[in-house]
């Protein structure tokens, strides 16, 4: 059987396989007597929040559940972000902390992630031994949920948020544009930017459980252009459906992803000496163009696997203080172990406001190549050196690009598909690479 948990907890289609009532329980359970074992001296409680699937609330009450099962209360905090839960753990008396979020996937799937001590992922050891005692012939014993609402979680979530801004810079009256994807930051996006005095017009924030994600967000960013040029904003802010990571669109309407993040921040950082160890914590998707603006700035880059649990170890590792992805998840050690499309957006604003520069302009040493990305479904995750001249066409196409492009060929960690990713100087010509290595998937 494939392993539970995938790159960000474990995922799939609510009601089904893994995503069902009874096998989320069990799921508490399991959380629960690891949590026992790992952590003794800890209050036995759990912090949740959830995003605003209809599923959601169900599977809430399950998990609730199964942790009342082996013994531990939940703390509710109801609609919040992801990244809420980690930046409140060291503040709450839990052990750990749960989400209810499929992140940026359709509203018909759905996930768990959990979060140890500190507000970091569940390390990889923990979630196999959570996965043992979920696939054991073990009972589990009676459902005795002991849940406890938690409202103050919205405050001390923005409180947080909003002591990282600066006090030196204002946002007064700074015209900026927010897509909420229908997500756990309905709420608390509009608030946090207004607090800090922005001018915010605000898109996509009217959940109804079923559009969460839904042509919109920082997948869907073609909404958030419209909107940036219609309202003259120096700024746009596309969140997905847990608000764990953010794209961005600059003044003229071009999207802005990670890449742009990373080096906006990195070289302002790097001018007034805050730039610890001089590196910057990438992976394996990070565009060949970002690399080379890092080596002109004379920036080192650590390279890690896709997922900001392994962006967090690289830092560690390092020493560094920033790390991240295309996609948007953005890791700021001094404030969280794990990415925030709020704190990102912040990041960037405070920026912006001390640079006095648009956007763009702090991200044009940064030439972009193109990037084609593929994602084939598939029924099950065969080696690649198993599917009829994968290999030898993978070869092939290698030698072609030579240092002028590269490959990734990979299994997605939370979804049923090979990622094939091509990038080189001339579009038409990856674009052919990348479609001949999925045809012979297909």
């Amino acid at each position: 059987m494939a392993r539970l948990f995938g790159t960000d907890g474990v995922r799939g289609k609510a009601g089904q396989g893994s995503l069902t009532n009874d096998f989320v329980r069990r799921l508490g359970w399991a959380t629960g007597l690891v949590l026992a074992e790992k952590e003794p001296k800890k209050p036995k409680a759990v912090f949740l929040v959830r995003d605003t699937r209809s599923s959601g609330p169900k599977l809430t009450q399950a998990l609730s559940e199964g942790l009342g099962a082996s013994g531990y209360r939940v703390l509710d905090g109801g609609v919040l972000p992801t990244p809420a839960v980690a930046a409140l753990l060291p503040k709450l008396p839990v052990a750990a902390g749960a989400v209810i979020s499929a992140s940026h996937n359709p509203a018909v799937y759905n996930g768990v992630k959990l979060f140890g001590p500190g507000g970091l992922k569940l390390d990889e050891s923990w979630e196999d031994a959570i996965e043992r005692h979920v696939l054991s012939e073990e009972e589990t014993p009676a459902s005795r949920e002991q849940r406890v609402p938690l409202p103050k979680a919205f405050n001390l979530y923005l409180d947080f948020l909003v002591k990282t801004w600066p006090k030196n810079l204002s946002l007064k009256g700074f015209p900026i544009v927010v897509d909420c994807a229908h997500g756990a930051a309905h709420q608390t996006a509009p608030e946090l930017f207004r607090r800090l005095g922005a001018n915010v017009t605000v898109i996509n924030a009217s959940p109804n459980g079923k559009n969460i994600n839904h042509r919109c967000g920082a997948l869907h960013p073609e909404g958030l252009i419209r909107a940036v040029k219609r309202h003259h904003a120096k700024l746009g802010v596309a969140l997905d459906g847990d608000a764990d990571r953010a794209m961005l669109v600059d003044e003229a309407g071009h999207v802005r992803d990670g890449d742009a993040v990373l080096l906006a921040t990195a070289r302002r950082w790097q001018s007034r000496g805050e730039l610890k160890a001089g590196t910057v914590v990438v992976t394996v998707m990070t565009n060949l163009g970002l690399f080379r603006a890092f080596e002109a700035l004379g920036i080192k880059t650590k390279t890690t696997n896709v997922g900001d649990k392994y962006v967090w170890q690289g830092m560690k590792e390092t020493g560094a203080v920033l790390g991240g992805e295309p996609s948007g998840h953005i890791i700021f050690r001094d404030h969280l172990p794990t990415g925030d499309g709020l704190l990102t957006a912040l990041q960037v604003l405070a920026v912006l406001a001390e640079s006095q520069q648009p956007f763009s302009a702090l991200t044009s040493l940064s030439v972009v190549y193109p990037q084609i990305l593929l994602n084939v479904p598939v029924q099950e995750r065969v080696p690649l050196d198993k599917i009829p001249g994968f290999s030898k066409r993978l070869q092939e196409i290698n030698t072609a690009l030579g240092t002028t492009g590269r490959t990734l060929i990979r299994y997605s960690g939370t979804e049923p598909l090979l990622r094939i990713m091509v990038e080189g100087p001339d579009r038409k010509t990856i674009e052919s690479h990348a479609q001949s290595l999925a045809g012979l998937v297909k």
